[in-house]
C-alpha cells in the first residue's frame, strides 16, 4: 500500500510540476506579445529612417521625412500596439468572423456578405487618386513588417488562432465602409415603422419618432401584408448594443471665434461618442513629416488623422442623423427576376462561402436588385418572396454606392491649411455623412460630409414600393448643396446631433431627428462666459447638468407621489437641479423611472422594445400635452405605477433607503474585450470598469439600455483645440493606447478620462519610456 501511496504522490507532484512548467511557458509566450522598449524594424518602400519615441502614455511621436513614409510607420505602431483589433475590424467587415468565433457569429457574417462591404471597397480602391492609394499601400507595408516580424506573436489573441493574414489597402477602405454603415441607420427605423401595420394606426406609428418641426408625410401606407417580414427581419439585424455596432446618435462639438476668448484665436470643441470597448477605437499620435504636424486621434486601420490638427486648422465630427437609406418592396417575379418599371428584372447574385469554426462552411446566395442587396433574404422569408407577386425587401445605402471617395476626403483634411479648404475636403468626404466642425487661426465653420439622395418622391420614412420607379433615388447632393457656415455672425458654432438645417431647406435632409438638450446645455455655458481659455472648453466637455431632467422634472414633481418607498424617493426630486452625479441617488432615481415609464408606455400600446422610438425623444413627446393620448389623456396614474415598479427594484438592489442610493454604484462606464469579455478569468483581465456621472442627455455622455445603467457608450475621445497654439491642446482617448491585456497602457487612461484630466501632444514628451527605429528594408533586413 505504501509503494502504491508514494508512486501517487510522485505522479501528482509530477503532474504539478508539468502544470507549472506549462503555465510558465504560457506567460513567457504572452511576454513576448509584448513590444520592446529599444526596437528597430526594416520596412519595405521607406524613403529613409523613421524615429518613433512613445511617451509615458504610450502615445507615439512620429518623425518621417514623407507623408508615405509617416503612413508605413503608422501601420507598424498600430499593429504594434492594436494588431487583433485590426484584424477584427476587417473580419467584422468581410464577414470572416465566425472562422474564429464560430456559429455565434454568424448573423453578422450574413449580413456583411449579403451588404457586401469587401466587394464595394475592392471595386471603390482603384478609382482613388494616385496619392491617397500610395498611402494606403505605405500603411499596408508598416501593418505587414509587422506581422512578418512577430507572426503568432503579433498579438496575444494570435498565439491560439495563429499569425494574421497580410494586410492590404482594402482592408483599410473597410474602416470607412464600416463607419458609414453603422453611423447611417435610418432603414432599420423603416423596418420598425412597417413591422407595426396593423398593429397602431399610422398616425401613432409616426409619433414613436416624433416628428422635430414638421409633420410626417409617408407617401405610401404601410402593407401589413409585410410587416411579419419586417419585424422578422428586425429581430436579426446586428442592432447596438451588439459587438462590432455603434449607437445611432453621437457626438458633441462646440466652437467660438476670436471675439470669445482669452486668446484672441478661435477655440474648438469635440468629443465622439461610440460603443465602449477592449481597446478603444482611437489612437492618439503625433506625426512629424516636412509638410507639418497631424496630432490628435487615429483609428486603428486608416493611414489618416480622422479627429485632431494639422498645426494651422483643427477640426471634429458629429453625426448629422440624416436619412440616406431607404427600404423598397419589390415585386417578385419568380425565384431569379423581380418586377422593374420596364418588366422584369434578373437579380444580381452573389455565391458566398462563409468558414464557420468546428462547422461545415455555410453557402448562401446574396441577391441584389436595382435599388440594392435584399435583406429580407437575411430573416428567412426568400421563399414566400419568391412568388409571384410577392415581396422582398432590398435596401439601398448611399455608403453602399460606386465611387467612395472618402479616403481621399481625409486626406485632402489632414491637408487643408483653412476652414474653406476644409470645406472643399468635406465635399470629397463621401460617407458617412457628418457634420464636420472646423478653425482655423481666424475664422469657424460647420459643413456637411457624404451624399444625400435625392428622391424622386417621399421623404425615406418607411418602406415604399420599387417596381414602378415612382420613389427612386434621382441622383445625389453633397459640398455646397448640403448646409454649411463660415464665421458666424454669432461667433459661435454648436452640434450635438441635433437639425443642423431648417424643415424646409432643400434638399430634404430626413424626417428624423433627436432632440437638442445636449445642445442647450451646451449653448447655455457659452453664454453664462465671455471669454474662454481651452481649460474651460475641455472642463465643458465633463459637465453632467441634464437639460432633458430639467425639461420633466416639473411634470414628474407635480405628481402626486405614492406612500412609503415610492413617496421617499420622489421626494428627493424636489430642488434637484438635474446634474447626473456619481455620489447622488437623483440620476438613479430620475432614470429608473423614467425608463419603466418608457417600456410601460409601450407595452400597453402593443408595441414591442425593439420598434420604440428614441427613448428621450419619445418620453417627453408622451409627457408633453401633444402626446398624453399615449396615457389615455393622462399620464399621472401611469407614472404613479412606473415609479412604485422601478423603486421597488431599485431597493431590491441597493436597500430601501432612497438618500444613500447612489448613481455611480449603478452607473459604471464598462470596456470589455469583444471576444474575451464572456471567458473566466481571461474576460476578468480584459474588462476595466469604473464609476461614472453623466447619463444619455448630458454632455458628458454616458448611455445606457432602456432598463439598464451600465454606461456602454460615451466619449471615447475628447479634444479641445486652441487656435493660439495648437500645441496646448488637449486630448484623452479610452480606455488606453494598447489592446495587449498584459501592456499598462491596456486601461492607463480610464481614471484620468472619467475625471475630466487631459494631455497635451507636444513636440516633446515628458518622458520617453520606448523608442522604435524604422529603416528601409534594403539597409536593415530584419527586426532585432
Amino acid at each position: 500500500m505504501r509503494p502504491l501511496l508514494r508512486l501517487l504522490r510522485r505522479a501528482l507532484a509530477g503532474l504539478a510540476i508539468l502544470l507549472l512548467l506549462l503555465a510558465a511557458g504560457l506567460g513567457c509566450l504572452l511576454w513576448f506579445t509584448l513590444p520592446r522598449a529599444r526596437q528597430e524594424a526594416a520596412i519595405p518602400g521607406l524613403s529613409g529612417p523613421v524615429e518613433i519615441s512613445f511617451d509615458q502614455d504610450g502615445v507615439p511621436r512620429i518623425h518621417a521625412g514623407s507623408a508615405e513614409d509617416a503612413a508605413a510607420a503608422l501601420g507598424f505602431v498600430h499593429a504594434r500596439d492594436r494588431m487583433f483589433q485590426l484584424d477584427l475590424m476587417r473580419r467584422a467587415a468581410s464577414g470572416t468572423l465566425s472562422e474564429i468565433a464560430g456559429p455565434a457569429t454568424l448573423p453578422m457574417d450574413r449580413y456583411m456578405r449579403t451588404l457586401g462591404l469587401r466587394r464595394r471597397a475592392a471595386a471603390d480602391f482603384p478609382g482613388l487618386p494616385a496619392p491617397t492609394r500610395a498611402l494606403l499601400e505605405a500603411y499596408s507595408r508598416g501593418v505587414n513588417a509587422w506581422i512578418a516580424a512577430r507572426g503568432r506573436l503579433a498579438a496575444p489573441e494570435f498565439l491560439a488562432l495563429g499569425a494574421p493574414a497580410p494586410w492590404t489597402p482594402i482592408d483599410s477602405l473597410l474602416w470607412g465602409k464600416t463607419m458609414g454603415l453603422w453611423l447611417s441607420a435610418n432603414y432599420r427605423t423603416e423596418l420598425s415603422r412597417l413591422s407595426l401595420a396593423g398593429v397602431l394606426p399610422q398616425a401613432r406609428i409616426d409619433e414613436l419618432w416624433p416628428p422635430d418641426g414638421q409633420a410626417g408625410h409617408p407617401d405610401a401606407s404601410l402593407d401589413t401584408r409585410y410587416a411579419g417580414i419586417a419585424a422578422e427581419l428586425a429581430s436579426v439585424l446586428p442592432r447596438f448594443p451588439a459587438a462590432y455596432t455603434l449607437p445611432s446618435t453621437a457626438s458633441n462639438a462646440w466652437a467660438v471665434d476670436g471675439r470669445r476668448t482669452i486668446t484672441g484665436a478661435p477655440l474648438l470643441a469635440g468629443d465622439p461618442h461610440l460603443q465602449f470597448g477592449q481597446p478603444g477605437i482611437w489612437y492618439l499620435a503625433r506625426i512629424e513629416t516636412p509638410a507639418g504636424v497631424l496630432a490628435g486621434a487615429t483609428a486603428p486601420g486608416v493611414p489618416f488623422l480622422v479627429i485632431g490638427h494639422n498645426g494651422r486648422i483643427a477640426w471634429t465630427f458629429t453625426t448629422t442623423g440624416a436619412d440616406v437609406q431607404d427600404v423598397f418592396e419589390e415585386t417578385a417575379v419568380d425565384d431569379g427576376h423581380y418586377l422593374g418599371p420596364d418588366g422584369p428584372l434578373a437579380y444580381i447574385t452573389h455565391q458566398e462561402r462563409i468558414g464557420v469554426r468546428g462547422r461545415p462552411d455555410v453557402v448562401m446566395t446574396v441577391r441584389e436588385t436595382r435599388h440594392g442587396p435584399v435583406v429580407s433574404d437575411l430573416g428567412g422569408a426568400a421563399p414566400s418572396g419568391s412568388e409571384r407577386g410577392g415581396k422582398v425587401l432590398a435596401v439601398a445605402m448611399a455608403n453602399l454606392q460606386p465611387g467612395d471617395t472618402a479616403a481621399a476626403g481625409l486626406l485632402a483634411l489632414n491637408q487643408a491649411g483653412s476652414v474653406a479648404e476644409a470645406g472643399q475636403a468635406a465635399a470629397e468626404i463621401s460617407t458617412p455623412v457628418q457634420n464636420l466642425m472646423v478653425a482655423d487661426r481666424q475664422r469657424i465653420g460647420l459643413f456637411m460630409t457624404g451624399r444625400i439622395p435625392l428622391r424622386r418622391a417621399g421623404n425615406g420614412s418607411a418602406p415604399v414600393p420599387g417596381a414602378d420607379g415612382a420613389y427612386d433615388w434621382t441622383g445625389f447632393a453633397s459640398g455646397e448643396a448640403l448646409p454649411h457656415i463660415m464665421a458666424p455672425a454669432s461667433g459661435r458654432l454648436v452640434n450635438a446631433n441635433e437639425r443642423v438645417a431648417p424643415p424646409d431647406f432643400s434638399p430634404f435632409l430626413g424626417r428624423d431627428w433627436f432632440g437638442d438638450w445636449r445642445a442647450r446645455r451646451i449653448r447655455a455655458l457659452l453664454e453664462a462666459g465671455t471669454a474662454f481659455s481651452v481649460a474651460d472648453f475641455s472642463a465643458m466637455q465633463t459637465d453632467v447638468v441634464s437639460a432633458y431632467a430639467a425639461q420633466l422634472l416639473p411634470v414628474l414633481r407635480a405628481v402626486p407621489p405614492p406612500p412609503g418607498l415610492a413617496g421617499r424617493a420622489a421626494g428627493l426630486l424636489a430642488g434637484w437641479d438635474g446634474a447626473m452625479t456619481r455620489d447622488a441617488p437623483q440620476p438613479l432615481i430620475f432614470n429608473a423611472w423614467l425608463d419603466r415609464f418608457y417600456l410601460d408606455v409601450l407595452a400597453h400600446n402593443g408595441v414591442p422594445e425593439s420598434a420604440g422610438g428614441p427613448p428621450e425623444e419619445f418620453t417627453a413627446f408622451v409627457l408633453s400635452p401633444a402626446g398624453a393620448h399615449w396615457c389615455g389623456g393622462d399620464c399621472t396614474e401611469r407614472l404613479q405605477t412606473a415609479l412604485s415598479t422601478a423603486m421597488a427594484g431599485l431597493a431590491e438592489r441597493f436597500g430601501d433607503d432612497p438618500a444613500r442610493w447612489r448613481w455611480g454604484a449603478a452607473h459604471q462606464a464598462v470596456f470589455a474585450h469583444p471576444v474575451l469579455r464572456n471567458l473566466p478569468l481571461l474576460g476578468w483581465l480584459t474588462t476595466a470598469r469604473i464609476e461614472a456621472p453623466g447619463d444619455d442627455s448630458t454632455i458628458d455622455r454616458g448611455g445606457t439600455r432602456v432598463g439598464g445603467f451600465t454606461s456602454i457608450h460615451g466619449a471615447s475621445f475628447r479634444g479641445a483645440y486652441d487656435l493660439a497654439d495648437l500645441d496646448r491642446s488637449r486630448f484623452v482617448v479610452t480606455p488606453g493606447q494598447s489592446g495587449n491585456p498584459l501592456s499598462r497602457h491596456l486601461s492607463d487612461f480610464v481614471t484620468r478620462w472619467r475625471d475630466g484630466d487631459t494631455i497635451t501632444l507636444g513636440p516633446e514628451p515628458r518622458r520617453v519610456t520606448a523608442t522604435l527605429k524604422l529603416t528601409p528594408q534594403a539597409e536593415f533586413g530584419q527586426e532585432r
